[in-house]
């Protein structure tokens, strides 16, 4: 479904500027250079409106997390809700509107320790299998931002994507750990972040299909 414009868009990104990574040779050079402290760096990939980003730097402050999202007017929801709740978190939280097919041009090599992948677009068509982001061309994006014994945690609803995952995982020779296809009534949820379309699934019965990769 495509993101309604958001009226004054752009000056609402503007006003969150505090919280935005706009210089990429900046990011490439050094992502800690973003925040006040140097911490284990993680990244979701695909934040959507924010619940994630933003509940998981307010329950883990030991983490810097850098939230992109490719779809700028859903960015500026996720950057209004973030600096709404900045004096009540950390300032460990940053964003980055951008697509995941540039990680390699604006990330330095192994500089990552944890990727989220969280109800990512699951891509359909068969023909369009190579844009999602647990394709093997993603996976060795990831590989090389990550650092050795970096992980990608990934949750999503989707029978169809999950299987093709584990599949792509395989064949990239990945180890796959705390796999489940029902996270909400399992001992993994424990400290689970929803996101807000997790919510809205789970809330009508649909069960959360998990599993962190290790690279």
């Amino acid at each position: 479904m495509r993101a309604r414009k958001k009226k004054h868009g752009a000056e609402r990104i503007a006003a969150c500027a505090e919280l935005l990574i706009t210089d990429t040779a900046a990011l490439k050079n050094d992502p800690q250079s973003f925040f006040a402290e140097k911490r284990p760096l993680h990244l979701e990939i695909g934040c959507g409106k924010g619940n994630f980003a933003c509940g998981m730097a307010a329950k883990h402050p030991e983490i810097n997390l850098i939230a992109m999202e490719c779809v700028a007017d859903v960015a500026c929801t996720a950057l209004e809700k973030a600096k709404e709740a900045a004096d009540t978190r950390p300032d460990n939280l940053r964003f980055l509107i951008g697509n995941a097919e540039n990680l390699t041009e604006w990330f330095p090599a192994h500089s990552i320790d944890c990727i989220y992948l969280n109800f990512s677009d699951p891509w359909h068509k068969a023909r369009h299998a190579k844009r999602r982001l647990t394709y093997r061309g993603f996976l060795a994006r990831y590989k090389e931002v990550l650092k050795e014994g970096g992980v990608v945690r990934f949750k999503t609803d989707n029978v169809a994507l999950f299987d093709f995952s584990l599949e792509e995982f395989e064949a990239m020779g990945l180890t796959v750990t705390d796999l489940t296809r029902d996270l909400h009534n399992s001992p993994l949820n424990e400290g689970n972040v929803m996101t807000e379309y997790e919510k809205n699934f789970s809330e009508k019965g649909f069960p959360i299909h998990a599993a962190t990769i290790h690279f």
